[in-house]
């Protein structure tokens, strides 16, 4: 719940601050963008990393527990966080040696947008026609919706590229970019069977056979996401599924764990 209405419902201040401020900063910047420059970067083992802006989590968590009234700090303790305060405002990445200190700029251009489901203003790394994440010195990262991708899936997607991807988050995301029908068209997908979406008013199921670039999951079921996303759009998907799986009812239904009978019967789906 958002911070006023956990307040409101008598949540303890603590909990509350942690949540909105601790949770939501670490969710957004050391678990969102710093695994990604640490991909981008030459690993130095034995050696301690600060991560400076990615770190305002901890930072900020004591200044507003401080601030409420809810923490207590000694003059030395003061001095050491006001240090900390200075670096996270200020620098990126930095490495201490027993007589030399590495910094690192910060990154010259990060771009995100709200994740799902956050209450707290949580963030993910999304741009989709430009890196999210960019260095002076050249270095770049793409991402769509969250989701790290090479830059061919920006800039060029095909389906002789996407057949020979690795990952299915970069496929998915790929494929996302041309459009299902378009991906399906140029990559001459066979249509297996199609059926209406039980629960799914006005939606419909459809099974392709892929080629066997894909691996042994080689059909495809296109569905439609049973909820709106953000902008009120609802978000076709496909999904891997084995190849002997006869109808696209029976694949809907193994992707819940279910008989395709048991599926069919389906009052809602979300």
């Amino acid at each position: 719940m958002s911070p006023d209405d956990a307040l409101a419902s008598r949540i303890d201040l603590d909990i509350v601050i942690r949540s909105a401020v601790h949770d939501s900063l670490r969710q957004s910047l050391f678990d969102g963008i710093a695994p990604v420059i640490r991909k981008m970067t030459t690993g130095m083992p034995g050696v301690v990393t600060w991560y400076g802006q990615h770190e305002a989590h901890r930072v900020a968590l004591w200044d507003a527990l401080r601030r409420c009234g809810r923490a207590w700090q000694a003059p030395a303790d003061t001095e050491i966080f006001e240090i900390q305060a200075a670096l996270v405002r200020s620098t990126g990445w930095w490495w201490p040696f027993d007589d030399v200190c590495v910094m690192s700029e910060r990154p010259s251009a990060v771009y995100t947008e709200p994740a799902p489901g956050g209450f707290h203003d949580e963030r993910r790394l999304h741009h989709p026609d430009r890196p999210a994440i960019e260095f002076r010195d050249g270095q770049k990262v793409y991402a769509v919706h969250g989701t790290i991708v090479p830059d061919w899936v920006i800039h060029d997607p095909t389906p002789e590229r996407i057949a020979r991807e690795r990952s299915i988050e970069v496929r998915r995301t790929a494929i996302e970019r041309i459009g299902w029908d378009t991906y399906i068209g140029q990559a001459g997908l066979t249509l297996i069977d199609q059926s209406d979406d039980p629960g799914n008013d006005g939606c419909v199921l459809q099974l392709y056979q892929l080629s066997s670039e894909w691996g042994s999951n080689a059909q495809i079921l296109l569905a439609t996401n049973g909820s709106c996303e953000r902008d009120g759009h609802r978000r076709r998907y496909g999904l891997q599924i084995p190849d002997w799986i006869p109808t696209a009812t029976d694949a809907a239904a193994w992707t819940y764990g279910l008989r395709g009978s048991d599926y069919s019967r389906m009052v809602r789906r979300t």
